[in-house]
């Protein structure tokens, strides 16, 4: 029986149970695992106690990073029959069409980037990209997901060094700097993504919910600041914040909009304006 068959029967009530194996086998929390499978840890969350059913691409991808076989997953085969996927990408399969979809998204814009150049770009067939995401709205989504996951796990890493709310927030100046190719890939999708925020449709909309987890981030900081002593006992942390991240997101355009050597002196302005910025305005005398 080929995948495909395997994955048009129907979920069983054991699958969420199998699931859980999968997941506890991982080692990892349940938000991480949703975060490495591409998938809404809240869907994960109401999939799991049988609210709602994993969808076939969904299993298909935790087959893929718990490397069994969808069809164990699903209870119509054994473990001991099933064969373990092959795996010949850094990832899995999912991840690599995920990182090739952001990378040709931040290149080309959100509206030019279609199955096939993905496809190509991961050296498979539209067909083996659909087994993981069924439609082009699912994969540009999950592609959007997984862009801002890593990006707010980049970020709690750093926070976690920093030895007070002062460094956290330089820490957060320099991560939204747009130095590295990577830190501009990341900003040539979150620019492109406003958009669609604009149009109010299923990315524009998750793109506005990490929006606001990430000024809230600003805000916390600030927070803990004002609370160490660090920041200006007047400083409103929500206004400050709301300032903070339009000053970023006004001067990381201009980086953005430049190239070669110029773009690294325009990232050098930017960085020492915000840090101007907090020095007069927040950081305590």
């Amino acid at each position: 029986m080929e995948a495909d068959d395997v994955l048009d029967s129907a979920p069983t009530a054991d699958t969420a149970a199998r699931v859980r194996e999968v997941i506890a086998a991982a080692g990892v929390s349940q938000r991480e695992f949703a975060r490495r499978v591409v998938m809404d840890p809240s869907k994960l969350s109401r999939s799991l106690s049988g609210t709602r059913r994993f969808t076939a691409a969904e299993l298909a991808r935790i087959a893929d990073e718990g490397r069994i076989d969808a069809g164990w997953l699903l209870g119509t085969r054994t473990r001991e029959a099933a064969t373990a996927p092959a795996v010949t990408v850094e990832g899995g399969r999912p991840l690599q069409i995920v990182r090739e979809t952001v990378r040709l998204i931040a290149e080309h814009g959100f509206h030019a980037v279609r199955v096939a150049d993905i496809a190509r770009a991961c050296a498979t067939s539209s067909a083996a990209i659909h087994y993981h995401f069924p439609g082009r709205a699912e994969l540009l989504e999950a592609a959007v997901r997984w862009c801002m996951d890593e990006d707010t796990a980049r970020r709690a890493a750093l926070l976690a060094e920093a030895d007070d709310a002062a460094a956290e927030l330089r820490q957060l100046i320099a991560l939204q700097t747009p130095r590295t190719e990577q830190q501009r890939r990341q900003w040539a999708v979150w620019l492109d993504l406003w958009a669609e925020a604009a149009r109010s449709t299923a990315v524009g909309r998750l793109h506005s919910e990490y929006y606001r987890q990430w000024r809230e981030t600003v805000a916390d900081v600030v927070r803990r600041g004002v609370r160490q002593g660090v920041f200006r006992a007047e400083v409103d942390p929500r206004a400050a914040a709301l300032t903070l991240t339009a000053l970023i997101d006004g001067l990381a355009t201009h980086v953005l909009s430049v190239s070669g050597p110029a773009s690294a002196a325009a990232a050098d302005a930017m960085h020492a304006a915000l840090t101007a910025h907090v020095d007069h305005t927040i950081l305590a005398e």
